[in-house]
């Protein structure tokens, strides 16, 4: 599965990025396939290590956040690996 989200520390003023680098801390350290750009982090594996990664991440964030907020999109698809590649090439074969 490949899931993309977005955690939002509520209640820490205005900068949130060392909240949210905690989170993306925790994907980056669990070994699966991830990107982070401006709005989400998108992370690729198994739903049981991916949805523990997306928990553990929220859990980051909680334990400077009085509240936090999180927006997940998941694409499920047996039979697929690599994901996260196939479909930008796909979509880039497309665009050529």
């Amino acid at each position: 599965m490949i899931v993309a989200f977005s955690i939002t520390p509520l209640g820490v003023g205005e900068g949130v990025a060392e909240p949210v680098a905690r989170a993306v801390k925790v994907v980056r350290d669990s070994g699966l396939p991830n990107r982070t750009d401006a709005m989400f982090t998108t992370i690729e594996g198994e739903w049981d290590e991916v949805m523990d990664v997306v928990k553990r991440a929220v859990d980051a964030v909680a334990e400077v956040a009085p509240r936090v907020s999180l927006v997940l999109k998941a694409d499920l698809r047996e039979g697929v690996s690599d994901g996260m590649t196939s479909k930008i090439e796909s979509l880039e074969r497309h665009l050529s």
